[in-house]
């Protein structure tokens, strides 16, 4: 099972995401990535967010942790979602580091109509409303995109 670090950056009730299209459907990614060997999850989530979008960040709280399960492609990933802050810089993509089209603020009342990966709108709702402190979700409900 892989695991993937992810931030969640909230700034006036707004989600920082990243948009892809696969075949004809959107998704908006939560920055992160992989650890590297020897890596802790906190270091490779500020390494990702420092390659991906030029920023220094602070990685907070765990607020979410559950599992996607692939059986199409025999893949299971545990994500493991972090309140994070931006300490220095303002988010600009870089092509380098990754293939999203776009950097997008989501609105957080918008997380409940959007596909996210990891798919959980929900429960950011959820936290940014202060109505719900999720951690371990369990099996993810994430559709499998080619």
């Amino acid at each position: 099972m892989n695991v993937r670090p992810s931030a969640i950056i909230l700034q006036d009730e707004r989600v920082l995401t990243l948009r892809y299209c696969y075949g004809d459907q959107e998704v908006y990614a939560l920055p992160g990535g992989n650890p590297d060997p020897g890596e802790c999850l906190s270091q490779a989530l500020s390494r990702e967010l420092h390659e991906e979008l030029g920023v220094q960040t602070k990685v907070n709280n765990m607020a979410i942790c559950g599992e996607v399960i692939w059986p199409e492609i025999k893949k299971e990933t545990l994500h493991i979602l972090f309140l994070t802050s931006i300490t220095e810089g303002t988010p600009e993509l870089n092509p380098v580091h990754t293939s999203a089209l776009e950097m997008v603020w989501l609105p957080v009342a918008e997380l409940g109509s959007k596909l996210l990966y990891p798919n959980v709108g929900r429960e950011i709702m959820g936290i940014y409303q202060k109505a719900a402190n999720p951690g371990h979700i369990g099996v993810i409900d994430q559709p499998y995109i080619k």
